[in-house]
């Protein structure tokens, strides 16, 4: 598999926009570990394994262990993750599984983050979120490929 084409070449403005929405996102309160999480469950769900692979080594570099990342995808039965993590969880899946219909980011979804989130960290998981699921884009549109794959 390769590449379909570099963004950053054939529309370097806004490539370079997204980039430095990412940044200001990464300079959060959250905790770091709890970040790259949140990204790679998103990238999980997306399907972008150029994500996948960038965030589940990001979270290893961190100093997060093998099995909180391995559990990632199974959160819900896993016995590794906080309340707080869980709710980061719930509401990434809600926030990225929108095409899935139903109550989509129902009110009981928003209340549990609330219960262990600011509204200023919840406006910063929010934007990650966000920001997480438009690279997953990138990723799999373009075809990029991971570089542990390389």
């Amino acid at each position: 598999m390769t590449a379909r084409m570099e963004l950053g070449k054939v529309v370097p403005a806004a490539y370079k926009a997204l980039i430095a929405l990412d940044t200001a996102v990464g300079h959060n309160s959250l905790p770091k570990p709890l970040t790259e999480l949140v990204r790679l469950r998103a990238s999980q769900i997306n399907g972008c394994a150029y994500c996948v692979d960038s965030h589940s080594g990001d979270a290893k570099a961190g100093g997060e262990t093998d099995a909180r990342i391995w559990a990632v995808a199974v959160w819900r039965e896993a016995p590794c993750f906080t309340d707080a993590e869980r709710a980061a969880f719930e509401l990434t899946e809600a926030l990225t599984r929108l095409p899935d219909g139903g109550d989509r980011v129902s009110d009981e979804v928003w209340a549990n983050a609330q219960k262990y989130y600011d509204e200023t960290s919840l406006a910063e998981l929010f934007m990650l979120i966000l920001t997480i699921n438009a690279w997953n884009r990138v990723g799999v549109g373009m075809r990029l490929v991971p570089a542990s794959f390389r």
